[in-house]
C-alpha cells in the first residue's frame, strides 16, 4: 500500500474509511485514528492524516454514523436536528461512532504491519468525545487526544455554539441511546480508565458548547480511585477561546498531534 502522503479510501463492512500509511523507511508500527467533528467527515479529517503518517503512522478516519457517505440529511438539517434533540440523536451517534471504531481497528490491525496494543486516537470536538469514550472501551488504545472534547455526554451547561448565554435543552434520550450512554460514556464508566490510558484535554477556557469542568471532573474523580492513571491525564486550558476559535486553533492542532506522536 503506497503512501506519498495520498489518501486511499476503502470500505469496511457498510463504513467508508480513509487512509495513509507512512514511508517505507519507518519503523514505528503504530496505528492512529483520528476522527472528525459533528458534521465533519473523512475528508475533514485528511490534514490530520497527512501529518501522523509525516510522524510515522499509519492513520485512519472514517465517517461517522449519519455523517458523509452515511448521511441522510444535508449537514444544516443535521445539526438542527441534534441540538434541537441532543440526547435523543446525539448520544446515537457518539455511541454508535465508538462501535464502528471497534470494528474499523480490527480491519486496520489485519491490514497493516501495525502493533496491536499500541493505537493512538484522537479528534476534534465529537471526534474528540468518541476517542475519549474508545479509550474506556478499547484496550488497545494508548493514548488519547481530545481537542474541544468531553468525558461527559450529559455536558452540563452546554449552550448553543457562539451564544454562551443560551443553553440548551437537551431533551430525553431514546432507549438506544440511553443504553449507549450507560455502557460507553467515559464519567459514567470511570472505572474503564483505570487502567491508565496517556489522555491529553486540549480545551478552550471560555467554551461553553463544551464546558471544561467536565474533563476536570473526570480526572478528579479518577484521582480519588486511580492517581496513577489520573496522572497520566493532561487538561490544557487556553485562555480567552470559545469552542469554534478553539476547535480551529493550530497551537491546539499542534499540541494534539504532539501528544499522539510522542514515544
Amino acid at each position: 500500500m503506497s503512501n506519498d502522503e495520498e489518501i486511499q479510501e476503502t470500505t469496511v463492512g457498510s463504513i467508508p474509511v480513509v487512509y495513509v500509511t507512512p514511508s517505507a523507511e519507518t519503523t514505528t508500527r503504530r496505528l492512529a485514528l483520528w476522527l472528525p467533528f459533528l458534521g465533519g467527515d473523512k475528508d475533514s479529517a485528511a490534514p490530520f492524516l497527512r501529518r501522523l503518517s509525516r510522524a510515522g503512522l499509519t492513520a485512519v478516519s472514517f465517517d461517522p454514523w449519519q455523517h458523509g457517505a452515511r448521511t441522510v440529511e444535508p449537514t444544516p438539517d443535521l445539526m438542527n436536528r441534534v441540538f434541537g434533540h441532543f440526547r435523543r440523536d446525539m448520544w446515537p451517534i457518539l455511541g454508535q461512532t465508538t462501535l464502528d471504531a471497534l470494528h474499523v481497528l480490527d480491519w486496520a490491525t489485519a491490514a497493516f504491519d501495525v502493533e496491536h496494543e499500541d493505537i493512538v486516537a484522537g479528534g476534534v470536538s465529537m471526534g474528540g468525545d468518541v476517542s475519549v469514550a474508545l479509550a474506556g472501551t478499547d484496550r488497545r488504545i494508548s493514548r488519547v487526544a481530545a481537542i474541544v472534547a468531553t468525558p461527559d455526554w450529559t455536558r452540563p451547561g452546554m449552550t448553543r455554539v457562539g451564544e454562551p448565554d443560551s443553553v440548551i435543552d437537551q431533551g430525553e434520550p431514546s432507549s438506544y441511546g440511553a443504553w449507549l450512554y450507560k455502557h460507553l460514556d467515559p464519567i459514567t464508566n470511570q472505572g474503564a480508565y483505570r487502567r491508565g490510558p496517556a489522555i491529553a484535554f486540549e480545551l478552550g477556557r471560555n467554551d461553553t458548547h463544551v464546558p471544561p469542568a467536565a474533563a476536570l471532573a473526570f480526572r478528579d474523580q479518577l484521582r480519588s480511585s486511580a492517581p496513577d492513571a489520573a496522572d497520566r491525564m493532561r487538561i490544557t486550558l487556553h485562555d480567552g477561546l470559545d469552542h469554534l476559535p478553539a476547535a480551529r486553533d493550530p497551537q491546539m492542532q499542534d499540541a494534539a498531534l504532539a501528544w499522539l506522536t510522542a514515544p
